[in-house]
């Protein structure tokens, strides 16, 4: 679901990225409010699980790979607007530092991942518990609204792509962008999202809430003292584990490079045979560690050191925050959720 830069026309980057400036400022402007001193560096645990999972890639039906994001989790954690900010943070280290993601295409990646993901499956988590008060209806919300939420985010995705060759073409009809319709684009995201990757974002969102909810239940948006011992060993346990995600040979549906898209076979038994002309002439951003690599080492070896990077980056980010804030609420106040 990581839109690549030079798929989304210029245009279509700055819609998605003026459409994200109001969630943005109206999440900071909730959670400014009404999260505590002791509650920030909640937020960089949840950016570090999203961005964790988010290296987990998994082979998809058709030769693709997916992966989970772990919004819903961040939001039941910490309420969807927090989860909103968490996961943008994590997109946009992946986009800097790992070139996964585009930089001109963040704030659709964000509206995708971080806006709809979070805000949907929160929601339908909230609307099951609240008319089923038991663990069961926990559970079952959770598992639906994790569920729902990946796969509409997948859906528009699939959207995103699909209408760049009907608005953008050159005067023969050929496309600029994103070289696949509706009918491919959307099949092809939502078909392996529905059968794999959505099962697999249910799994780890009830696995991981559980085990918080045992080890350290004052994480779960309530605001009392965390108990993060636990919470950090799992942490680390998924930096350990991210090399999986190198078993997963594929690339994700529509993140093919320039010097690939040409021969990739989507749609049809033939392959697209042409490079669009956006992409081909489009912007260009060199990160530090290309796909979680790094010259001279091997790849088990920079997968590992990109999540502690990664990771790193995102705990120490939220201590400073943390470090910065005056202590003026009540230290059980709640973080804003509607």
């Amino acid at each position: 679901m990581h839109i690549p830069d030079n798929y989304l026309s210029p245009s279509t980057c700055a819609v998605m990225s003026a459409a994200m400036v109001p969630v943005w400022v109206v999440s900071v402007k909730k959670v400014k409010k009404g999260i505590t001193k002791t509650n920030i560096p909640i937020l960089g645990i949840g950016a570090a699980f999203s961005f964790l999972l988010m290296m987990l890639n998994i082979p998809l039906p058709g030769g693709t790979t997916g992966h989970a994001v772990g919004g819903t989790l961040l939001a039941i954690l910490s309420g969807p607007y927090a989860a909103c900010i968490s996961v943008s943070i994590a997109l946009l280290i992946q986009a800097l530092l790992f070139g996964d993601g585009g930089i001109l295409a963040f704030g659709a990646n964000c509206f995708n991942m971080a806006f709809i993901l979070p805000f949907l499956g929160y929601f339908i988590y909230k609307f099951i518990k609240d008319r089923i008060p038991t663990e069961k209806g926990e559970l079952f919300g959770i598992l639906i609204g994790s569920y729902v939420g990946l796969n509409m985010a997948a859906l528009s995705t699939a959207i995103i792509f699909g209408i760049q060759p009907i608005l953008f073409k050159n005067p023969e009809g050929i496309p600029l962008y994103s070289p696949y319709p509706l009918s491919v684009s959307i099949p092809a995201m939502t078909i392996p999202h529905l059968l794999v990757a959505g099962v697999v974002e249910a799994l780890f969102t009830a696995a991981i809430f559980s085990f918080i909810k045992k080890v350290s239940p004052g994480m779960i948006y309530q605001g009392r003292e965390q108990k993060t011992k636990a919470v950090y060993a799992l942490i680390v346990l998924l930096i350990c584990l991210t090399p999986l995600g190198l078993l997963a040979t594929g690339t994700a549906w529509g993140e093919w490079g320039v010097d690939e898209i040409k021969d990739v076979i989507s749609g049809g038994n033939q392959p697209l045979g042409f490079t669009p002309q956006g992409m081909e002439n489009g912007f260009t951003f060199n990160s530090i560690l290309p796909d979680y690599t790094l010259s001279g080492l091997p790849d088990i070896a920079a997968y590992i050191l990109s999540a502690v990077a990664g990771t790193s980056i995102f705990l120490i980010l939220f201590k400073v925050i943390a470090a910065f804030k005056k202590e003026t609420f009540d230290k059980n106040s709640k973080l804003p959720s509607e």
